[in-house]
């Protein structure tokens, strides 16, 4: 009996130890790094959705820079100025003028046959505008001097150049194991 007695003492002794010197500790570092800290970043994210449906209105009405309608160009800043170009070269403008920074915005015109494009820019980026146009005609022009190939004639090509490379001739054998 007093055997019994003593050891259930200890056992209790030492799950209370044990209790205060590593539960305890182990259960407050879990609440304090993540039960507070979610009620804290709860109301932030709360805060930050709430304030997300003004920014993306905002954006949409008034987009920083880069290709946007002729109404939210125009609704910008000052006046506008527009430039035509052909189809061809409608997706290495949209490159160059996305590299300047440059707002503007393209208008496809119907009644033409080809049709043509009108790329309508903001008047006070002066500077920006005659960087793209030149650098667009630097483009243009290297493209009509060295000619577009096709890429169907390339494939072509390159179909023929395989065609003409000589197969070797597999022999399948099988030995038989004894």
């Amino acid at each position: 009996m007093l055997n019994e007695e003593i050891s259930k003492e200890v056992i209790d002794d030492a799950a209370r130890i044990v209790n205060n010197k590593v539960v305890d500790p182990v259960l407050n570092f879990v609440t304090d790094h993540t039960v507070k800290p979610t009620a804290e970043m709860l109301i932030e994210d709360l805060k930050l959705v709430i304030k997300a449906p003004r920014k993306l209105i905002s954006n949409k009405l008034h987009p920083e820079h880069g290709q946007m309608s002729v109404k939210q160009l125009i609704r910008k800043d000052q006046g506008v100025q527009s430039v035509d170009i052909d189809g061809v070269g409608l997706g290495s403008f949209k490159k160059i003028a996305n590299k300047y920074g440059l707002d503007f915005a393209i208008v496809k015109s119907t009644e033409l046959d080809p049709p043509k494009y009108s790329v309508f820019f903001k008047a006070r980026d002066a500077d920006a505008i005659t960087a793209v146009v030149n650098e667009f005609t630097a483009r243009q022009l290297k493209i009509q001097k060295e000619g577009r190939t096709s890429i169907l004639d390339k494939l072509r090509k390159f179909k023929e150049i395989v065609a003409s490379i000589p197969k070797k001739a597999v022999e399948k054998r099988k030995d038989l194991e004894l």
